[in-house]
Parts: structure tokens; C-alpha cells; sequence
């Protein structure tokens, strides 16, 4: 395959079984803490396709942006599902390996096979109506996140005019999931139980297990009550283009959307008020010209929320970097690593305020993400609220002494502290947003919200930062 990143030229194929590799572990404490590091090793030690172990799982990890490609864009060649799992069907995947669970989930990130295709067109056809932006549910949406932006930073002004936030627990972590809770149906403040759920599922902490049984069963019932009463949501659309669904598929579904969506866009929100405060002024210019996409791009290639894609599986034996790729043997595309890949970097141009779209941060070909315009129009809305309301924000603490949490999925800020200082001119919608009668519309009832348990933790944070 030729590549204007490289010269195609051939290689001598290490034909090397992966199981007889020894692969070194790929989630280290230099991982967590360094993982370009650990990605460009890796690439000098075997090229663009590096053995890894994962947990005590051998895999294939792509780092070359070309092969990356290759990858996502070829569905018969390396398609998703875990029934082509090699080492699983011979029984040689340990019954509890840490990231089971992630991957048995058999939602549309993960399956493969007949079901997938039914079940994607049918992903298309609910989200259509919240992705299109001429569609009454698009505006809506639109409407729904700015009025959530402006409670979450009305919430963090009750702790003062000027303060500290950590605007990762306050702000770009909670509006996603109350947008996903819109998205879903819930009525009131309902789903806000849920939405700690999924963090704490998120967080992976002792309480996670618990949690998740809790969400599932949370889902299922909301499932149930959307088969019974239909309403204008993503659940009901998708019973709609989908009727065969069972209400365990839709609940599987509706996780997949709830989790995947916030924690991405969170850490998209998060990455993106870093880069402007942090960086050049051409930044921060280009935001205020209302090219906060343009901004997130530049981003997203730089730090993208998910580093590494759930895994394909090779269809038959074939050559991918150095080595030959067996069938059914497990790979692993990774999109931070290959974004750094000097035959692919090295031709993107720095210093403009126009960026490139050629990350791979909602994956690429057939398998795109299907609600990347969605989690696209939350995180940008978001931001640029963000920065219409405070005059200033700066970062509490400098920007490598950041935390980072890192898993085998994702990549984001433990915490975003800030310093920041709140506008005193009043809230308004954006010059080009909806009318502000329609985003009343969507506002909640505030006391509900002092019911939830969302709104109780988020008001502990300020009560306990004062």
C-alpha cells in the first residue's frame, strides 16, 4: 500500500507467532504517566505494529498512522466481534481479565457479524434527527446544552465571583452526561442517579461493580417504559428503526451511549480548555473568531480522549508493518500513537488557526463513530460557553503538573483546577442560537434538581471549596 507518509517500500516480515513474542506490558506507571514515551519505544524497537501485553493478554498494537488506516478503513479484512477471537475460543483468555467486562458488553462498538449492520443503520437513523441541524430535536439538543452549560457555571459562581474550580468534576464531566440523560428520556430530574452511576463506573473504583448493576438495571427499566410509551428521545427512535430489539439489547445500547459519549466529550471539553489557556495567542484568537471546532481538531490530534480502539481480529493471515498478522489475533489501533507517527506528523503544518481533519479521533471508514457529530456539538458548545461567561480563566497549577488518568481506552484530566473569574454581564444564548424561549423549554425544575444527587455533589464541591 502506498503511502505519500512513506515509500511503501517492502520489508522482511517477521512471521514470528504473537504468543511466542513475550510481549512487554503495555500499561506501566511510565504508560500512565508518559505514554508517548512508551508509544515511540515501541516503534523504534518493532515499527508501526508493536507485540504488547495487555493485563496478561498478548496483542497487536498499530502505531503507524498508514497501517492505522489500513486497519479501520478494511471491515472484511479486520472485522470487530468477539467470536474471532482466536486465543478466546481456544480458551486462552483468562475468565478474569480486568477488561472482560468492557469488551462482553456486546453494544455497537463492540459487535461484529450479521447483527451489525441492521443495528448501525439503525444508530443512523435515531441519532439523524439531534445530528441534523435543520431538525426541530438538533435545535432542541442545541438549546438543552447551553441551558445546562450556563446552570453548571451558575452553580460554580455561587462559591464567588472569583475562586478556584476544578472545572473537570464542576463543568466538563457533568454536562455530557446531563445531555445524555436528555438524549435518553428521562423524565426530570430522574436519571440524574444514573448519570453517578456511570461515573463511578467510569472511576472504575470498589464501587464500581455495584454501580454497574445498579445502571443496567436502571437502563433496562427505562428501556421498558420507552417499549411501552414512545417520546421523542434516542431510545424510542432507535425501538422505531430497530423494532426486534430486546429491552437487554436496548439497555446494552443505551450504556454504550451514555458511557461513551460522556466520558469522550468530557475529556474533549477538558483538552480543549487547556490547549486555549495554555497555549499560543493565535489560540485563544481563533476561539473568539468561533472557530472553537477548529481549536478542538487541533486537539483532538494532539490528545485524543481515546487513545486506543476496542479491538479488531485478522480475518486470515496478513502482513501489517514488520510482521504477519495471524488470523483471529487481536489489534489494537491506536489512534495517539499514530498521530504521533513522524511519517504522518512531520507533513501536518503547525502555527494556523485552520487545522487538519485527518485524525482518527472518531475512528475512520465504515465503523466511524456514529454520534461523532453529536458529541462534536456538545463539547463545542460547551467550551464556548465556557469562555463567554468567565473573563478569565487560568490554570491553578501548571500545565505538566496536570493529572492525567489513564486506562487501556481512554485518556483524560483527573482534575482541571482553575482560577477563574466570572463575567458580570447576564446570561444570554449565543447570537446564533435558539430562541431563548426554547431553551427555557428545557431548563429543569430547580427544585428537582436540589433533589438529585448530581446537583447535591455538585453543591458539596462548592460548599467544601469555600
Amino acid at each position: 500500500m502506498e503511502s505519500q507518509w512513506g515509500d511503501g517500500g517492502s520489508v522482511d516480515l517477521d512471521d514470528t507467532r504473537l504468543e511466542a513474542l513475550s510481549p512487554q506490558p503495555l500499561l506501566t506507571r511510565d504508560y500512565e504517566t508518559r505514554p508517548a514515551l512508551v508509544y515511540e519505544r515501541l516503534r523504534q524497537q518493532h515499527g508501526p505494529v508493536a507485540p504488547v501485553d495487555l493485563l496478561g493478554v498478548p496483542a497487536w498494537l498499530v502505531l503507524g498512522y498508514r497501517e492505522a488506516l489500513q486497519v479501520l478503513q478494511d471491515n472484511d479484512g479486520f472485522p470487530k466481534g468477539l467470536e474471532n477471537w482466536r486465543a478466546r475460543a481456544e480458551g486462552r483468555v483468562p475468565a478474569d481479565w480486568p477488561l472482560g467486562p468492557s469488551l462482553e458488553v456486546n453494544h455497537i462498538l463492540i459487535q461484529g457479524g450479521p447483527g451489525y449492520r441492521p443495528l448501525r443503520t439503525a444508530w443512523d437513523v435515531a441519532l439523524k434527527p439531534f445530528q441534523d441541524p435543520r431538525h426541530p430535536q438538533a435545535k432542541r439538543l442545541k438549546a438543552a446544552v447551553t441551558a445546562y452549560a450556563d446552570e453548571l457555571i451558575t452553580l460554580v459562581g455561587q462559591g464567588g465571583k472569583t475562586g478556584v474550580a476544578d472545572l473537570s468534576a464542576q463543568f466538563s464531566r457533568p454536562l455530557p452526561l446531563m445531555v445524555a440523560s436528555h438524549l435518553l428520556g428521562f423524565p426530570g430530574s430522574q436519571g440524574d442517579d444514573a448519570l453517578m452511576d456511570m461515573w463511578r463506573v467510569l472511576d472504575a473504583g470498589p464501587d464500581a461493580e455495584a454501580a454497574l448493576e445498579r445502571l443496567l438495571a436502571t437502563l433496562a427499566e427505562l428501556a421498558a417504559t420507552k417499549l411501552q410509551k414512545p417520546g421523542d428521545d434516542f431510545p424510542s427512535y432507535l425501538l422505531a428503526a430497530h423494532p426486534d430489539l430486546s429491552l437487554d439489547q436496548l439497555a446494552r445500547e443505551l450504556f454504550m451511549l451514555l458511557g461513551m459519549t460522556s466520558d469522550h466529550v468530557g475529556i474533549l471539553i477538558s483538552n480543549t480548555v487547556v490547549e486555549v489557556i495554555s497555549g499560543e495567542g493565535s489560540v485563544r484568537a481563533s476561539l473568539s473568531a468561533g472557530m472553537v471546532r477548529e481549536t478542538m481538531n487541533r486537539v483532538v490530534m494532539r490528545k485524543p480522549p481515546l487513545v486506543n480502539f476496542v479491538p479488531r481480529f485478522a480475518a486470515q493471515d496478513t502482513p501489517l508493518g514488520n510482521y504477519t498478522i495471524r488470523a483471529g489475533d487481536p489489534v489494537w489501533v491506536s489512534s495517539a500513537a499514530a498521530h504521533a507517527d513522524p511519517l504522518f506528523a512531520d507533513h501536518i503544518a503547525s502555527g494556523t488557526t485552520i487545522s487538519t481533519r485527518a485524525h482518527l479521533s472518531w475512528g475512520a471508514g465504515p465503523r466511524q463513530c456514529p454520534a461523532r457529530e453529536l458529541a462534536s456539538t456538545v463539547a463545542a458548545v460547551g467550551v464556548g460557553r465556557l469562555f463567554e461567561r468567565f473573563d478569565h480563566l487560568d490554570l491553578a497549577l501548571s500545565a505538566d503538573q496536570l493529572p492525567w488518568r489513564s486506562s487501556p481506552f481512554m485518556r483524560g484530566l483527573r482534575s482541571l483546577p482553575v482560577r477563574y473569574g466570572l463575567s458580570s454581564a447576564p446570561v444570554r444564548p449565543p447570537a446564533d442560537g435558539p430562541a431563548p424561549e426554547v431553551a427555557e423549554e428545557v431548563l429543569p425544575d430547580p427544585s428537582a434538581r436540589q433533589r438529585s444527587s448530581l446537583w447535591r455533589y455538585l453543591t458539596g464541591l462548592i460548599r467544601g471549596g469555600r
